[in-house]
């Protein structure tokens, strides 16, 4: 026989298999969770959206873009909506999508800090 909580009383304890019907016990059993959530892992963290974080911060940034012709420093948006040229050989940099701005090949890129 299997014992089964009492169905009108459904949070009563459970009797011990041991002790016998006389001896109450309370059954608990921890459950582990196969994710840990107060300590998300960095890349779980950049993979969820921008207000589910534990600390919310934007996905946007500025960074400074070289040409790869005149090697001059532009800062650029990165979420852009215009075209950027560049303002020493009128090179074209970036060019807007619908979410982060495409680099044109040959620009390198570095996130700014300030």
């Amino acid at each position: 026989d299997a014992i089964q909580p009492n169905k009108h009383r459904p949070f009563q304890s459970l009797s011990c298999l041991f002790c016998g019907p006389s001896a109450r016990q309370i059954v608990s059993e921890y459950i582990t969770m196969p994710v840990d959530l107060l300590n998300p892992t960095a890349e779980a963290e950049a993979n969820t959206h921008k207000l589910k974080r534990l600390v919310q911060s934007p996905n946007s940034f500025f960074m400074d873009i070289k040409c790869p012709g005149c090697f001059q420093i532009t800062t650029v948006f990165s979420h852009a909506q215009t075209v950027v040229l560049c303002s020493g050989c009128n090179v074209m940099l970036c060019q807007p999508t619908g979410g982060r701005a495409r680099l044109t090949e040959g620009c390198s890129y570095r996130k700014k800090v300030d």
